[in-house]
């Protein structure tokens, strides 16, 4: 019995690729040296697979900044502003694409279905001019040839690349993406071509796109592309792999029909009932690569419910025809558990990351051939029944607390309008208040201060002292560039979320179990495996330190539990939304306390919020109920006068802009920038927002510094749609990833917009 991975993580057990493209990029180290990192991660990643038993490996899902641009890059769809004259596409018009540079912004980035990965957006148009512009997928599948591993090389389909992409700058937005197929189909013609000359056996397009909400001339367009293909595909086995929801009737029906194709992958972990569909008709002959082992979560798998399902379809599809595989790619899960010292023995042994990940899907098909190992059995069945049973898992007074939310809707006793009038008699702010998202740069001897801290090296009187000294530095700055609302820059946070955790019930935590959120930057997501509660204040002391230090509103700054969710490894034992009204009510006790050390405005941030919106239409109304109401109710108890706002970055807002309103929030910022102001159409197509808003008005993911006449015309678009009383200027994000060189400037430029513009208004009284 075959098995199979759809992919695996990039950044390395020790996050090696992260550290070699931030030293890269600052110029610290050469082309050469990131490329020799690079091939020695997926030489080591090929090797393991290969070692643990597995027979279809997969090649080209390493990337160097996400697997979308790499098809961008393959395709030579480069944007004219970048400059590229044709040729082999290199770093410097990759990475000016992925992150822009000093004259150029970045293209558009956004989240990868419904994770907390992100990819750069293609930008195409009837002019594009697509050429075969990088041979990376060729040239990883010879450099694991090399190495003695044959492994399945990955492409992003041809039908999914279009559907995620975009109509360019000056592009009709009903253009239509889907009609530059017979344009794109020759380049992968191309790679096909080469990949058989290589000495490939088998190719894998990734076609995630099937599981979403199509309807029949989407569908006519993969049948329409796989038919093309069918003579080119000719002599080698083709895997469509699908993942991340269930497939409709009409999407799975389109899918086992298409020419030239060998094998199947779907998701049955998040599409349990495809498996309905499989056994109802799956077509003769044809591979099932049944994803059991979840590519998204950190829990071990049910071995013995696996191997039950694996057996019902192996009576379906035929013995030598099922090959066990992963739900995804393993790219969402943390690389290996080896690598946890501090995490207890009991929760270690609930879990498994990428690597044990690979290890059980290997078992699953060598007990499916008749070669059980039963003490790995044996051992899975214990953790499992101990995970059931823990003490740790369940708290009945938050259980109690969390169902007794249901009898209301936890709304604000008084409208948006009324709150605003009480908090601007309070906060006395200028038109167009100026404000930052929350935190500030995180610089070297910040986070050696908070390593040692954590590492017992500096006591912690030397602690409090270092980040006060560091809170006093970031306000004398706002101060000094005249922000209206203030942040403390958070220098006592590695992270949003595991800050959270760490002083929440219920969350465990790793050493090193890091998940590339996109490009260098890598996330921790915590662990929740039980029932959540706050057991003291977690921000009052550095809040009310920050406030104590100036006479403008300090801003206390929390993450929203849709996001503390989302961000984490969430326990699969019980439904979604009772975790998240659990952390609400930890979050409400955390509000009101900052209320009651006298923080005036408090932002709860919902980055997240978009993010977990289900794939499926039909899902979308009863998500969007529980995620709203979980916001609402932290802040429904405070007063008229506390200004709440709220943060979402990098999504697309405008089929939730109804949720946004109902949030109930006083201030919302908002990422803008780099998706073409694409949130502004919704005002001008007639969405009324009465509440304050701050579309971000620059990209703080890229170096490039905006110009105060650029920061401007943004803030000036914004005004033609939105009521010039409740616009804020902010950027689009938080700044810890930047540096103070790139950050000073940029927001100095941001405050002079602002005050160019209330100039300009009060003269046109």
């Amino acid at each position: 019995m075959a098995s199979h991975i759809v992919g695996y993580p990039r950044m390395g057990p020790k996050r090696e690729l992260k550290f070699a493209l931030e030293s890269f990029w600052d110029k610290k180290s050469s082309a050469e040296d990131l490329q020799k990192v690079a091939a020695d991660l997926r030489s080591s990643i090929w090797k393991q697979m290969a070692a643990a038993g597995i027979k279809y490996i997969p090649s080209n899902t390493f990337s160097y900044y996400d697997q979308v641009l790499d098809a961008t890059s393959i395709l030579g769809a480069v944007p004219p502003r970048y400059g590229w004259n044709g040729g082999e596409i290199g770093f410097d018009t990759y990475f000016s694409m992925a992150r822009g540079n000093a004259s150029v912004p970045a293209m558009e980035m956004t989240k990868w279905f419904d994770t907390n990965y992100h990819f750069i957006v293609p930008e195409l148009g009837p002019d594009v001019n697509f050429s075969y512009a990088s041979h990376k997928a060729v040239d990883e599948y010879k450099e694991a040839k090399a190495l003695g591993v044959d492994t399945i090389p990955v492409l992003i389909g041809p039908v999914s690349y279009l559907l995620l992409s975009k109509p360019a700058k000056g592009v009709e937005k009903t253009f239509s993406l889907l009609s530059l197929l017979p344009k794109i189909l020759p380049i992968y013609k191309e790679v096909i071509a080469e990949l058989k000359a290589a000495g490939a056996l088998w190719i894998q397009f990734d076609e995630p796109t099937l599981v979403l909400d199509l309807d029949a001339h989407q569908l006519q367009a993969f049948t329409a592309a796989y038919a093309e293909l069918e003579t080119t595909l000719s002599g080698l086995n083709v895997l469509i792999e699908t993942y991340f929801a269930d497939l409709t009737a009409e999407a799975y029906k389109t899918l086992t029909e298409l020419k030239g194709v060998t094998a199947y992958g779907l998701d049955l972990v998040r599409g349990t009932q495809t498996i309905e569909l499989i056994k109802s008709n799956f077509p003769k002959g044809k591979y099932l690569f049944a994803g059991v082992v979840d590519g998204r979560n950190i829990w071990a798998n049910d071995l013995a419910s696996s191997l039950s399902t694996l057996q019902a379809l192996e009576a379906v599809v035929g013995k030598d025809k099922l090959v066990v595989s992963t739900s995804c790619s393993l790219l969402h899960t943390a690389v290996d558990l080896v690598n946890e010292t501090k995490l207890d023995d009991e929760i270690k042994s609930w879990l498994a990351f990428a690597a044990q990940k690979v290890v059980e899907v290997n078992a699953l098909a060598k007990a499916l051939a008749g070669q059980k190992d039963e003490a790995f059995f044996t051992a899975n069945a214990s953790a499992q029944a101990s995970r059931k049973s823990s003490p740790r898992v369940t708290n009945e007074a938050v259980q109690k607390a969390a169902a007794a939310l249901k009898g209301s809707d936890h709304r604000r006793a008084t409208n948006v309008t009324a709150r605003l009038d009480a908090q601007q008699k309070k906060l006395n702010l200028p038109v167009l208040p100026t404000t930052t998202i929350g935190s500030f740069p995180q610089t070297l001897e910040l986070r050696r201060v908070r390593r040692e801290f954590k590492a017992n090296k500096i006591s912690e009187d030397d602690y409090v002292k270092a980040i006060k000294e560091e809170i006093k530095k970031v306000v004398d700055l706002q101060e000094e560039l005249d922000i209206d609302v203030l942040v403390h820059g958070e220098p006592e946070r590695n992270d949003m979320v595991e800050y959270f955790g760490e002083q929440l019930s219920g969350f465990a935590f790793t050493v090193n179990g890091w998940v590339q959120s996109y490009g260098s930057r890598c996330v921790k997501p915590p662990i929740i495996y039980g029932d959540v509660s706050r057991p003291k204040p977690m921000t009052v002391f550095w809040s009310s330190t920050a406030q104590s230090m100036t006479k403008r509103p300090m801003k206390g700054m929390l993450t929203g539990p849709v996001t503390i969710l989302n961000w984490s490894f969430v326990r699969n034992d019980q439904p979604r939304f009772e975790t998240c009204y659990q952390i609400a009510l930890a979050i409400k006790d955390e509000v009101e306390d900052l209320e009651k050390a006298g923080i005036n405005v408090i932002q709860i941030d919902e980055a997240a919020l978009r993010e977990g919106l289900p794939l499926r239409k039909s899902e979308h109304a009863f998500y969007q109920k529980w995620a709203v109401h979980s916001f609402r109710i932290t802040n429904c108890g405070v007063q008229d006068t506390t200004q709440i706002h709220t943060h979402m970055c990098y999504s697309n807002f405008n089929d939730i802009i109804h949720s946004i309103i109902d949030m109930d929030a006083d201030v919302i910022t908002i990422e803008n920038s780099r998706s073409d102001e694409k949130l502004l159409s919704v005002f001008r197509e007639g969405v009324k927002y009465g509440a304050g808003i701050g579309p971000g008005v620059y990209d703080i993911h890229s170096p490039r510094i905006p110009s105060t006449e650029e920061i401007a015309d943004r803030i000036n678009k914004m005004l033609a749609v939105l009521e010039t009383n409740i616009l804020w200027v902010n950027p689009d994000c938080g700044l810890k990833t930047r540096k103070y060189a790139e950050v000073k400037p940029a927001l100095s430029n941001m405050v002079a917009a602002a005050k160019l513009l209330r100039t300009q208004l009060a003269s046109a009284k």
